[in-house]
């Protein structure tokens, strides 16, 4: 009997301005959610249950990223803060094996 497994589909993220597919910002699908990474780290995943885990290191690392987060998430950088604060999201090593 043939294995299906479900391959993650990768998408560039688009321009907020142009429309156009930006470089090195990419949304992640896979079975147990979607990610949001920039360049080659992760900085977010939103689980099949709604849960948000940012990572811990990086979820506010630069202005690209913060700005490609805040699409993602749909908000801005003070209301990703406040709920850092107040346990809506949790923080986590999204990226284990960064060097």
């Amino acid at each position: 009997m043939p294995v299906t497994i479900k391959a993650p589909r990768v998408s560039q993220m688009n321009s907020p301005k142009s429309g156009n597919a930006v470089a090195n910002q990419f949304v992640i699908r896979t079975p147990q959610g979607v990610y949001f990474q920039s360049y080659q780290t992760v900085i977010a995943f939103i689980d099949i249950g709604g849960n948000i885990t940012l990572d811990y290191r990086a979820w506010d690392y630069s202005r690209t990223t913060n700005k490609y987060r805040s699409i993602f998430l749909g908000e801005n950088t003070a209301d990703t803060r406040k709920k850092i604060a107040s346990g809506v999201y949790a923080l986590a090593d999204l990226n284990p094996n960064r060097v």
